[in-house]
């Protein structure tokens, strides 16, 4: 992917805050021009295309550009992309960042947070993954899906979450294998990174104990997921169909 003469154009969901902010830095610090997509942090988002744009504008204008959908509307998945590529021309890769994270009891489980949970973790992802497609397989390009290590290792009264994420580990796999040769679809699953907000918030003795787990003892950083996702896209044209867990080691070991 060359960055020199026409900048790749990379659409992160979820870009405005936390981790998916970070994601944008780090793929506009490689050269890409980036696409942020937002929701409802209309503000974040402005400023941080307003702090790309300052450190870079590219010979075709700027390198950062904010554009803003509800991921769970299936109908504008498509506009999104097509927004992306009439503004920048072109689009290489695409990072499935944006997710919703709730604690679902059994027995209470309704279908408003199946339609957000499954929504945003398996199936904007998926309809995104199809509109991009043909762009990616112009330029060559791929596919970061961002899940969780609890994917395949469950968290204790977040089945509903952990589903939608399993699923979108196997829909990775599955993607790899529709989109080759020519589209590389890979994932990347944190681990303890950030802690949730709100009333999604983790008790101090709960952070302990995941810590407590975790190989290195210390919890991550957004910029340990950037990285990562930054490889995948710049610097892995042999990696296809394949997850790299970035969670300390916490599962290295049962």
């Amino acid at each position: 992917m060359s960055l020199a003469t026409n900048p790749p154009v990379v659409l992160v969901t979820g870009a405005a805050r936390r981790v998916g902010a970070e994601i944008a830095r780090a793929l506009h610090a490689a050269g890409a021009r980036v696409a942020i997509h937002y929701r409802s942090s209309a503000t974040a988002a402005a400023a941080l295309a307003a702090e790309l744009n300052a450190a870079r504008s590219d010979r075709a204008g700027e390198s950062a550009a904010v554009f803003a959908a509800d991921l769970l509307d299936t109908a504008v998945l498509p506009v999104l992309v097509e927004s992306v590529v009439d503004r920048f021309g072109r689009l290489d890769a695409l990072v499935n960042n944006a997710s919703s994270f709730f604690a679902t009891k059994v027995g209470a489980v309704d279908t408003a947070a199946w339609d957000d949970l499954i929504g945003s973790n398996l199936k904007a992802p998926l309809f995104l993954a199809q509109a991009a497609a043909p762009h990616l397989e112009a330029s060559g390009g791929c596919i970061v899906n961002i899940t969780d290590i609890h994917a395949e290792r469950p968290l204790k009264g977040y089945p509903l979450y952990c589903a939608a994420k399993a699923g979108l580990l196997g829909l990775t796999r599955a993607l790899a294998l529709e989109l080759g040769p020519r589209v590389r679809v890979n994932a990347v699953a944190p681990g303890a990174i950030e802690w949730p907000q709100g009333k999604n918030d983790f008790p101090p003795a709960e952070r302990t104990a995941i810590i407590a787990h975790t190989l290195l003892k210390r919890v991550g950083s957004p910029a340990d997921i950037a990285h990562t996702v930054k490889f995948l896209v710049f610097d892995a044209p042999y990696v296809t169909g394949q997850v790299i867990n970035v969670d300390g080691g916490r599962t290295a070991h049962l």
